[in-house]
Parts: C-alpha cells; sequence; structure tokens
C-alpha cells in the first residue's frame, strides 16, 4: 500500500503519509486511491478539486459548508509549507470545538483528511504555498460559512505574527454564534 493512515488526537481527523518512488529524473508518488482509502475508513468520493496560492502569513479559514451541502476534504500542499487546521463543530461530540493541526508540506508528502462536520483553515509558513483539496460536495455559496481564525474559545496558534485576511475571514463570527447544523452520530 502506497500510504499510511494515521488518526490523530480527534480520530476523525487522519493524517496520511504518501509513500514516493524517486529516481534520477525526480518522483512519482500517487495522492489518491479510492480502494485504499476506503480501506482506511474514508469513503467519501471526490467531486471537485480547489487549488489556492497564498502568501506567507495569509490565513485562509475556518470554512465549513452546511448541511445538506457538508464537504468532506483532502488537502496536500503542492508547494510550500503550511499549519493545517480541523474544528470540531459538531453539536454534541466529546471533542466540540477542540482543534487539531498539522504542518502540511511539499517536502513531506503528507495529506489531511477532515470529514463533514468540521471546520477547516491553514496558515502559510514559507514564502508561497500552493494547496490543492478535493471535496465531497461541490460548493455551495447559500451554504457557506466559517468561524473567526482567532475565536479565544478555540485558541489556535496559527504560527504567524501578522496575518493576511480576506475581508470576508475578518468579519466571520466566533463559534458560539456561528451558524452550523451539525449533530455528533456514533454510527
Amino acid at each position: 500500500m502506497p500510504f499510511i493512515f494515521s488518526r490523530l488526537e480527534i480520530p476523525e481527523i487522519i493524517l496520511i503519509e504518501a509513500r514516493s518512488f524517486p529516481d534520477e529524473r525526480g518522483y512519482f508518488a500517487e495522492t489518491y486511491k479510492r480502494s485504499d482509502f476506503s480501506a482506511a475508513g474514508i469513503p467519501e468520493l471526490f467531486v471537485q478539486d480547489n487549488f489556492s496560492s497564498s502568501k506567507r502569513g495569509a490565513i485562509r479559514g475556518l470554512h465549513y459548508q452546511k448541511e445538506p451541502m457538508a464537504q468532506g476534504k483532502l488537502v496536500m500542499v503542492c508547494c510550500g509549507e503550511i499549519f493545517d487546521v480541523a474544528v470540531d463543530i459538531r453539536q454534541g461530540s466529546p471533542t466540540f470545538g477542540r482543534w487539531v493541526g498539522h504542518r502540511l508540506t511539499a517536502a513531506n508528502g503528507m495529506m489531511l483528511y477532515i470529514p463533514p462536520g468540521f471546520a477547516h483553515g491553514f496558515s502559510v509558513l514559507s514564502a508561497e504555498a500552493v494547496v490543492s483539496y478535493k471535496v465531497t460536495k461541490e460548493y455551495a455559496a447559500a451554504m457557506d460559512r466559517g468561524i473567526i481564525w482567532n475565536d479565544p474559545d478555540i485558541d489556535i496558534p496559527w504560527h504567524v505574527e501578522v496575518p493576511l485576511l480576506s475581508p470576508k475571514d475578518a468579519a466571520l463570527p466566533r463559534l458560539r454564534e456561528a451558524d452550523c447544523n451539525f449533530t455528533y452520530r456514533t454510527d
């Protein structure tokens, strides 16, 4: 299997290490294989690919889409380094309001799987970062929501001194005021 799947402190979040095959030309790596991901507990099918380029200090997020358009995400870095974060926003979850984060780089080839029911964001730690992510539902502007990046109840250390934010992200509410409709389920 060309992947190593590791569950993080919030077990629904999965860190994926892709094995690369280097030679004198460079390297080759598989970044997604449905059968391997399904066997690791990631059954969702991805329906849209997104690509972003950001400068050092940029923070994108914390974003999510409400049900029925909630998105699972598979995040990877094509160039540079990010600190990638997922926040549990499922009412009734034993980890509600807690976050997990991991450094993803083009060099380490790691990816993060974030299922529906989590807000997602990242900060850029390198001069530039190019991020690619697959999602399980198409973008739906009417369901697009978010949480302010510096919510003191969540307290994420973004590892940036002066954050670069979009006006939309700078105006997002705290988790306690956020419009989300996720409920924790054990099935």
